[in-house]
Order: structure tokens, then C-alpha cells, then sequence
């Protein structure tokens, strides 16, 4: 188990969190020697999980390097609205790659690094879904295959946002999206597309693959912790809700990837070598719909009358993922 979980008690008023807590169990986000790596001035939209992804994992890599550290960042939303030029909220050495070949790029540098003996630089490239699970596949693949030193980061919010809420290989099914519009019998994206990158990432025995959500901070800085402790090819996947694209409130982000690990619907999880070593179990099995009602891309599915078979469709893909990640108690994992 990466980190040990921190019970919050309100202590006769109503703040709680962090400063409570001996400096060791602090968050980076609690430290304020925290190095503000995305800074202010971003153009994020309002309650934005990629934001809040990049800045935590970001953050936390920088704590667990001493602050040596290089970035390469594909084309996308991230890019987009941290680097409108000629500004940036970037506080690190940065470089902004081609939409697909971030990984090679990450690559390229740390073969430079390596040649110039500067074995204490670490390199991170990092990406959304789009930039990762599509374009991008084939370049980090090659970087999974090679070994190469650099810790890759997904972060992802299903769907191509920055170029107006398209159809990716991670846009989960039935969702809506403005190239998989629910239209006659159409429930939105189709079933049985797509790919599950963490599982591919397994498959090509690096040395470490996790999974992760904006809304367990604790979690995912350790996750990033540990993938610094590890020489070779890593890869987090950081579920980032999208008020934009999904529909939902934008004070929701932090609910809405806290219900998609409660439902089963992501997996949160750590591997090495290509086997699942720790998964973070559901406190209190939630129904898919919990999840979905929130959501403008799901709407449809709720209209009258509503479409029961397609949510009971998502509800076996969660309890598929329960029962092969053991996600609850008294379950036999299979694969």
C-alpha cells in the first residue's frame, strides 16, 4: 500500500484538513513550500479536473525529484490554457510537443540527459486521453517497450474538449458526445469501442503502472511518489471529470470522480512488473446512476422513458471491474 489513509474529525469548528495534521502527513498541496508548478493565470474553465490533476501530480514530482525536473506536454486542453502565447502558468522546464508524439519527445530528453550525466534530471511527458489513448498510442507504446526512463501522465477526461467535446477511445459508452449524438435508437457512444490504456500499459511488464483520481490528493501524490522510486517506463492514468464536456456542475468535479471510483466505473489501482500489487477499495458500493444523473452527457438515458437496458449495461461493466480489480470485500478477483 503506497500511503497510509488519514481520518479527518472536526475539532469544534468547522475547519478540518491538512494543517490539522503533523507536517510528514501533510499533502504537497498543505506545504506552502510547494513549488506552484501550473500557476495562476491559466485559462482553465471554471472546476476543471485536468487543472487540478496537472497541479497535484505536477507538484507532488517535483517534492519526490527535489525540484529536477522536465516536462514534455502534447497538444490540448492542458497545453491550450496554460501557455496562450506568449504567456505561461508553467513554473518548470517545459516543453510543448506535437498532439501525438509527447512520449517520444519525453524520450529524446532523457536520452539527452543521460548522455550528459545529469542521471539526477527526471522527465515527465504528459497528455489527455486524446494525445495518449488515440494519436499518441503507437510513440508510448514504443517508450513502454524500450523501457525508456519517463513517468507518463494521462490525464483523463474521456473526450477531445479543447476541440469542441468529440469521440475518443476513452469516451466510456452511451455517453454523449458531439460526434456520438443519441440519436433514434443510438444510446449515444457505441458499446464495445475504445481501449483501456492502464491495462495495455500492464501489458508491457514496465516497471510501474497506477491509476488515480482528483479526488483522493493523498493517493495520487503517493502514486506519484512511488513512480519517482522506480528507474524505466511508468504510467499514472488520472481520471479528471470535465465540466465542459460532461455537464455537470462545475463545483461537482471533486463528487463526480469520487462517484466514478464508488461505482466501480474506474478502478483505482497500482501495478508492477505487470501485476496488480494494491487497489483502493469501494467504502460503499454505489449504483452506476448515482453517477451518471449528473451528468448533461448521460441525460438521455433518463428521459421518458428512461433507458433501463443501457443502464444496466454500464452497471455490469462496473460490476466487471469489481469483480477482476477486487474491489470490494468478499470477492474473488478474476481476470
Amino acid at each position: 500500500m503506497s500511503y497510509q489513509p488519514i481520518r479527518f474529525y472536526q475539532t469544534g469548528t468547522f475547519t478540518v484538513g491538512n494543517r490539522l495534521l503533523p507536517d510528514e502527513q501533510r499533502s504537497v498541496q498543505a506545504n506552502m513550500r510547494r513549488t506552484n508548478s501550473l500557476n495562476s493565470g491559466h485559462r482553465a474553465c471554471q472546476g476543471c479536473g485536468e487543472a487540478l490533476g496537472a497541479r497535484y501530480t505536477i507538484d507532488a514530482a517535483m517534492e519526490a525529484t527535489q525540484r529536477q525536473l522536465v516536462a514534455a506536454n502534447a497538444t490540448g486542453c492542458l497545453e491550450v490554457f496554460s501557455t496562450p502565447y506568449p504567456e505561461t502558468s508553467w513554473q518548470i522546464p517545459w516543453i510543448h510537443s506535437l498532439f501525438g508524439n509527447a512520449a517520444a519527445v519525453g524520450t529524446g530528453i532523457a536520452a539527452a540527459l543521460r548522455v550528459k550525466g545529469r542521471h539526477d534530471v527526471r522527465v515527465i511527458a504528459q497528455g489527455g486521453d486524446g494525445g495518449t489513448t488515440d494519436i499518441g498510442f503507437g510513440c508510448l507504446s514504443g517508450m513502454f517497450e524500450r523501457n525508456d526512463d519517463v513517468l507518463y501522465i494521462c490525464y483523463d477526461n474521456e473526450g477531445y474538449m479543447n476541440t469542441g467535446v468529440q469521440r475518443s477511445s476513452a469516451t466510456p459508452p452511451a455517453a454523449r458526445t458531439n460526434t456520438t449524438m443519441p440519436l433514434g435508437q443510438s444510446a449515444g457512444n457505441r458499446f464495445g469501442q475504445g481501449k483501456y490504456l492502464p491495462a495495455i500499459a500492464m501489458a508491457h511488464d514496465i516497471p510501474y503502472v497506477a491509476t488515480a483520481t482528483v479526488a483522493e490528493l493523498h493517493d495520487l501524490e503517493a502514486k506519484v511518489r512511488r513512480a519517482m522510486e522506480f528507474r524505466g517506463a511508468r504510467y499514472i492514468h488520472v481520471f479528471v471529470p470535465c465540466p465542459l464536456g460532461w455537464g455537470h456542475d462545475s463545483a461537482a468535479t471533486i463528487r463526480i470522480a469520487r462517484l466514478a471510483k464508488e461505482t466501480g466505473l474506474f478502478p483505482v489501482f497500482e501495478a508492477e512488473g505487470g501485476r496488480v500489487t494494491h487497489v483502493s477499495r469501494i467504502k460503499r458500493k454505489l449504483p452506476v446512476e448515482e453517477y451518471l444523473r449528473p451528468q448533461q452527457r448521460y441525460a438521455h438515458l433518463f428521459r421518458d422513458p428512461p433507458r433501463r437496458d443501457v443502464i444496466e449495461r454500464i452497471q455490469q461493466l462496473a460490476d466487471r471491474n469489481i469483480l477482476r480489480y477486487r474491489l470490494t470485500d468478499g470477492v474473488e478477483r478474476r481476470a
